[in-house]
Order: structure tokens, then C-alpha cells, then sequence
């Protein structure tokens, strides 16, 4: 517990870091006064200068700092114009549970798929697998993100049909949200999750398909990057001293690649899993982009073409939170892994 708490004191200096260095950089590209108002288009003059005097926009830079981190901590960071004037806190809401379901799902993929073929990759050196393995992770990174979730658009929806194609979570012309059954004061937006408790199988399994080919085409790359990463601690672990003695003392092959060799392999590529799900959580532009995706990536790169203040700072402030708390899982995994760590 000592670990964990020491750890969370020092993530909020990083968070404070951030939200100044993304404050300052937001307000040097324009006047935030916009940001506050519910209909810019309709402002008058005099409703422009209120919300200058209100949000004190007229004061030096770090008293505004002060009091933004003031509406901040009270749930106001403004209006987002690139997500219908909602304010950030509720345009967060309601995104990020589409984003969330899309890179858990990824995320999944890539850690089963990447400890596995890194694991067999290695113990197999320089056979026909591992050469295959390794040219498919290094096709898997090269390969851009936006050109492959096209081409399996292409391959399993416009050729064979088996996927459904860019319509966002769920076939909004078959259903309709309000086909979920009432739910008692529970509605999560999380749609996997929804579905299960509406008892609507039909929708749960729609919103499953859905899933498949923007998760594939996220979690590609990240398995590259973790088969590489497993596979290189794998064969640095096989020839340590402890699994050689491992296997002297005749123990089962599977036991020690299990027991002895991949757990201490899994230490340094936990990082990569760690930064890889922030990544993924923090917004995937490109893939949300290309599969109509209502989530946070497709919310941030509108903010950032209409230069919406408020939204670039919200979207980035959440994503430094996402990344930083990635940081302390990956810290507890750490320490689960290899209990010398809890005395750093």
C-alpha cells in the first residue's frame, strides 16, 4: 500500500506540469473567450466582455491559469463547439466509453497475441516461425494505420459482407438506442455492457460485430511493437543462469517457459503494454476517423481543425490523466512481477 500511495504523490506533479505547459500553449493560439460560450455565432459584444470579466480573461496569464484550474476542479472547462456546444465535462461523458470499449478490445488482441507469438518466437529461434513472426511484426508496424483499417474495409465489407462497415458502434438503422430495455437508474453508454443487461442479444451481438475491424486495425501495430518486445527479453531470460538450473533439475519444458521464464520476460514488456493501452485510451484518431467512430479521437481531431480551446484542453488533460495512471498500473504490475521492486 506504502508502494501505491508513494507512487500517486508522485503523479501529481506531473499532472500540474502538464496542465500548465498545455494552458499556456492554448491560450498563445488565440483568445479562449469563445471557449465559454454556449452559441459563439449568436454573441453580442457585451456577452463577450461578461464572459471576459466572469472568467477573469482579461487578467495576466497565470491568474488565469489559477482560476481555470478553480472551474476545473468544480467540473467547468467550458463549451466545446466541435461537439454541439455541449459543455467538456459532459462531451467527455459521453465519448469516452465508446473510446474505452474500443481499446480494451484492442488491447486484449494485442497482449494475447503479442505475449503468445513473442513467447513461441523466441523459444523456436530461427526457425520458420520465428522468421515469419518477426516479418509480420515489422510489416504490422510499417504499415499505416489509416491505408489498413481501408484495406479490411475493403476485404470483409465491401467484398465478402461478413463484417458490418464505418457505421459507428452499432447499426443505427436496425436499431436505435431506446431499443434497450429501461434499466432502472443504470445506463452506462458503455453498449457492451448495456446490452447484456437489456437482455437484448441481437443488439449485444451487433454491437460485437461492430467492434472487430476497428480493433483489429488499432490493436495491429501495438502487437508488433509488444511481439518484439517479448520476444527480445524472452531470449535474453532462456539463457539466464536460474532457467539453466531450471532445467538441470529436469523440470517439464512447458514449466520452466512458464514459471521460470516468461513471467521475468513480461517485466520490461508491461511497459510497452502499459504506454500502448494510454495510447490507445487516450484517443485513436485515425482509426475512429476512417470507421466513423463517436469517440474521443474523432472529437479531438474536429476540435483541433476548428481550434476549440476548450475541447483540446479537455481531450488533453484526460489523456495526460490516462497516461499517468497507465504509468502507475504498469508500476503495480512491476511490483507483482518482481517484489524487489517494492523496495525502490
Amino acid at each position: 500500500m506504502t508502494y501505491i500511495v508513494r507512487r500517486l504523490l508522485l503523479l501529481i506533479p506531473v499532472l500540474i506540469g502538464v496542465t500548465i505547459l498545455t494552458f499556456v500553449i492554448t491560450r498563445a493560439a488565440g483568445d479562449p473567450t469563445l471557449s465559454y460560450l454556449q452559441n459563439p455565432d449568436r454573441a453580442s459584444p457585451q456577452a463577450i466582455e461578461e464572459i471576459r470579466e466572469k472568467y477573469h480573461l482579461d487578467e495576466p496569464i497565470y491568474i488565469q491559469y489559477v482560476y481555470w484550474v478553480n472551474g476545473l476542479l468544480h467540473g467547468d472547462l467550458g463549451y466545446t463547439h466541435s461537439a454541439n456546444n455541449l459543455p467538456v465535462t459532459t462531451a467527455i461523458a459521453m465519448k469516452f466509453p465508446a473510446t474505452f470499449e474500443l481499446a480494451i478490445m484492442s488491447t486484449i488482441l494485442s497482449v494475447l497475441g503479442g505475449i503468445y507469438l513473442g513467447t513461441i518466437s523466441a523459444v523456436r529461434v530461427n526457425s520458420p516461425l520465428d522468421q515469419s513472426t518477426r516479418v509480420l511484426s515489422l510489416t504490422a508496424v510499417s504499415i499505416p494505420v489509416f491505408w489498413l483499417g481501408l484495406i479490411l474495409l475493403m476485404v470483409f465489407y465491401n467484398q465478402l459482407g461478413w463484417l458490418p462497415g464505418p457505421t459507428g458502434r452499432y447499426d443505427t438503422v436496425q436499431y436505435n438506442l431506446s431499443d434497450l430495455h429501461p434499466i432502472i437508474g443504470f445506463k452506462t453508454n458503455f453498449l457492451l455492457i448495456d446490452t447484456v443487461l437489456s437482455g437484448n442479444a441481437s443488439f449485444f451481438w451487433d454491437v460485437v460485430l461492430h467492434l472487430v475491424l476497428p480493433s483489429v486495425t488499432l490493436a495491429f501495430a501495438s502487437t508488433a511493437i509488444i511481439i518484439r518486445m517479448m520476444r527480445s527479453s524472452m531470449l535474453e531470460v532462456l539463457n539466464a543462469e536460474y532457467v539453466r538450473t531450471a532445467r538441470s533439475k529436469g523440470l517439464p519444458e512447458r514449466v520452466v517457459i512458464k514459471k521460470h521464464a516468461r513471467r521475468n520476460a513480461l517485466i520490461p514488456t508491461t511497459t510497452v503494454i502499459g504506454l500502448s493501452f494510454g495510447g490507445l485510451l487516450g484517443g485513436a484518431v485515425l482509426t475512429e476517423t476512417v470507421f466513423n467512430w463517436p469517440g474521443l479521437g474523432q472529437w479531438a481531431a474536429n476540435a483541433a481543425r476548428s481550434l476549440d480551446t476548450a475541447g483540446i484542453l479537455g481531450f488533453t488533460l484526460l489523456t495526460a490523466m490516462i497516461y499517468v495512471l497507465a504509468n502507475l498500473v504498469v508500476d503495480i504490475v512491476y511490483a507483482y512481477l518482481d517484489p524487489r521492486v517494492r523496495l525502490g
